[in-house]
């Protein structure tokens, strides 16, 4: 009796976990996907079946169209900027350089904001009349321009700018770690085969660090599609709904317009616009790594 005890010990010791992520996790997207087929307003409402309406309402929308098309710029510029600087940074601070754990505090500073601190701190910044534009002016440079924040075209930007600011100390960290594991008698082995440095990283280091780019992807991903408070705190939707994104679209639907039922709906499409850019890239990297 003991001794199955303590065989089952690990799964006795996981099982509240695992019921609490069922249930507020599984259980709320099943809720989810039931409310979006209802006609529900303020309040759930499972006595009234509308089918596939509220999706074709979603769809419908004009404000839907442009924070899909915002999401698509926002999630490939934040995911690959973040990438390609996190990337470099850590490569930097491989090389040994002096006051090195000074930099990755620095770097990783960013991390510890809430996306509503740096929301805010950026809007500051690229604020015309605050920031980088008023300074130059102080500076001397009277036709230095940069009110990207106030123009429907470029605020998109400017939430990409701020995003890949705070996450790119984390995909450092995480690259860093992975370069610090990698087996240096390999690079050595590559060098003496006569291989130089660009093609040391290319062939050797970048294929190594597949891990630590699919736990980058994922995670960076996931904060792409939640990445609410970042758009509020900056440019609040706007300029009109020109920052407009799937979760600022959910949220003001569900709790200012009253529309429950179409902000599930919308709800459930960002679950299933993230398991689109998600799901293929897991499915490559773990056929890849069996």
């Amino acid at each position: 009796m003991q001794r199955q005890l303590r065989a089952w010990m690990p799964q006795i010791a996981l099982l509240p976990s695992l019921i609490l992520m069922t249930v507020t996790v599984y259980g709320f997207i099943g809720f989810s996907v039931l409310l979006s087929l209802t006609g529900s307003k303020m309040m759930p409402n499972f006595g009234k079946w509308v089918g596939f309406l509220q999706y074709e309402r979603v769809w419908a929308n004009p404000r839907w169209e442009v924070a899909v098309q915002n999401f698509a710029i926002f999630a490939t510029l934040y995911i690959g900027a973040s990438l390609l600087v996190g990337l470099v940074l850590a490569i930097l601070l491989d090389q040994r350089i002096r006051a090195e754990g000074v930099l990755r505090t620095v770097y990783l500073y960013p991390m510890a904001l809430s996306f509503i601190v740096t929301g805010v701190a950026w809007q500051w910044i690229l604020s015309p009349d605050l920031g980088l534009e008023r300074a130059m002016h102080i500076w001397g440079w009277e036709n230095f321009r940069f009110d990207w924040i106030k123009s429907d075209k470029m605020a998109i930007y400017c939430v990409v700018i701020a995003g890949v600011w705070q996450a790119s100390g984390f995909v450092m960290a995480t690259f860093l770690a992975a370069l610090r594991g990698i087996n240096p008698e390999i690079i050595s082995a590559a060098k003496i085969d006569g291989a130089g440095g660009l093609s040391v990283y290319r062939f050797v280091v970048l294929p190594a660090l597949r891990p630590a780019f699919l736990t980058a992807i994922v995670v960076q991903g996931h904060l792409a599609i939640k990445s609410y408070d970042l758009v509020v705190a900056l440019t609040k939707g706007g300029p009109g709904y020109a920052t407009e994104l799937p979760s600022t679209f959910m949220y003001a639907f569900t709790f200012t317009r009253n529309e429950m039922a179409m902000g599930a709906a919308s709800a459930v499409m960002m679950l299933a616009l993230v398991s689109a850019l998600i799901v293929p890239y897991l499915y490559s990297e773990l056929r890849h790594a069996r």
